[in-house]
């Protein structure tokens, strides 16, 4: 026989004792395997759920729950309730070794359980939590995975509202920490531990977008509390937001600085003009005042000055202080008429002495000389001015009247102080900004 004949008969015996093989070992069912280890180690009279797991190596100390959680979104930062609400897919993972089973060699990578109650499970609760609720569309959103090894990995979707004391000192060029606090209700330190899971214990989706914030970083601590009842532990993790400062630049800063310029407006109308003048102040005075007023409904009532009220209220005093110079140049125009009527009538009464006197010059007579000077000064033409002169003659001086020159210096000092302000409103909040960052 060749070598290829003894080649062939050595693959014919190969695939004859593989197929003997197979026939003899039926393919294993893992399902079925699953079900007699779950109905092993869970079974009636085998594993108490009330009994809290073991410390390490099975020893008496306390039971260790590593969590760590997934950030699906944050809906809305609430300034008025000072709250933020949340959805998270939060876990837990611990070691019971009474849940030990075989692999198969490998094979049974983990158990799952659907039912939280069937194994112990850590009484954690959120401690800023308002409101909460679970996921059960289209099933609930929760799983139990029993390791070989004995450890348990427990998640959930949750959706909560959580408080978040708020500083709004700064408003709106504010930055706000918002914690989420997790920790043990009745199992002391000496019984239950939690710690945040090494590496990456909190992840965030990607391109979160909140409407007027920005999530800049966050950080994970602990911050154990102590009770009258033994000392309990707790985690938590700080979310630091920024305001968007874009937003209330549009839609508070820049139309109060259009109201505040559009009350200098009054400055450049005549005297005369009353109704346009009151009307004009009146009414962005009005407008100015329903503008702060909708500001602070969207606000909680504190009892510090916010940097939002510091601004609008310097813009009410600028509005406010551009009605009442229109009152004082009326009232300057009225006087400056009652005192040119007043000259007026004794002149008249002069003019009218003069006429029934006779202008006769007796000699050594002095009264009869100063008449007739008056008479000659009156008689006199008038010079004629040159264009410098006569233009600088139109400026107010201070034989004009005076509500002219109130008017002018308006003009020119309403808007130097203002800008004065808004130099020192913004380099004061930005530094002050910086500094807290």
């Amino acid at each position: 026989m060749t070598p290829g004949h003894y080649m062939l008969w050595a693959v014919i015996y190969f695939a004859c004792l593989c197929s003997a093989s197979l026939a003899n070992n039926p393919r294993v069912n893992f399902r079925e395997k699953e079900k007699k280890i779950l109905d092993q180690i869970l079974g009636q009279g085998k594993y108490d759920a009330r009994i809290r797991p073991s410390g390490i190596n099975g020893t008496d100390g306390a039971c260790t729950v590593n969590v760590n959680m997934f950030l699906r979104s944050i809906s809305k930062i609430d300034d008025y309730k000072m709250e933020y609400s949340v959805q998270l897919t939060f876990r837990e993972q611990w070691l019971d070794e009474r849940l030990k089973f075989d692999d198969i060699g490998g094979r049974l990578k983990y158990l799952t359980l659907t039912e939280a109650n069937r194994v112990w499970m850590p009484d954690l609760f959120f401690s800023n939590e308002k409101e909460g609720h679970f996921h059960n569309i289209i099933m609930p959103n929760v799983y139990i995975r029993i390791f070989p090894y004995g450890s348990v990995l427990y998640s959930i979707r949750i959706s909560l509202t959580l408080a978040c004391p708020m500083n709004l000192k700064l408003y709106p060029l504010d930055r706000q920490i918002c914690s989420l606090r997790m920790a043990s209700y009745g199992w002391t330190t000496a019984d239950l531990v939690f710690l945040w899971k090494e590496g990456d214990p909190v992840q965030v989706v990607k391109n979160l977008h909140l409407p007027r914030f920005t999530l800049e970083k966050f950080l994970t601590d602990y911050c154990n509390s102590k009770t009258n009842t033994g000392e309990y532990s707790c985690l938590k993790v700080d979310l630091l937001f920024k305001r968007e400062f874009s937003y209330y630049l549009i839609q508070i800063y820049t139309p109060c600085c259009m109201l505040v310029i559009v009350s200098w407006v009054s400055f450049w109308l005549d005297q005369g003009a009353v109704p346009a003048r009151v009307s004009l102040g009146v009414t962005t005075l009005l407008t100015m005042a329903t503008q702060t007023s909708g500001i602070n409904a969207s606000l909680p009532p504190v009892s510090y000055t916010k940097a939002i009220d510091v601004w609008t209220g310097v813009c009410l005093t600028f509005v406010f202080g551009a009605l009442l110079e229109f009152a004082l140049v009326n009232y300057a125009s009225r006087s400056a008429d009652r005192a040119a009527d007043i000259h007026r009538e004794t002149m008249k009464k002069k003019r009218r002495e003069l006429e029934q006197k006779p202008l006769v010059r007796h000699p050594g007579d002095p009264l009869a000389l100063e008449k007739l000077r008056q008479c000659e000064v009156h008689m006199q033409p008038p010079k004629r001015q040159s264009c410098c002169k006569s233009w600088l003659s139109r400026l107010p001086t201070r034989q004009c009247s005076r509500s002219k020159r109130i008017d002018v210096i308006s003009r020119i000092t309403f808007p130097l102080v203002f800008a004065l302000f808004n130099l020192v409103y913004w380099s004061t909040y930005l530094f002050r900004e910086e500094e807290d960052q």
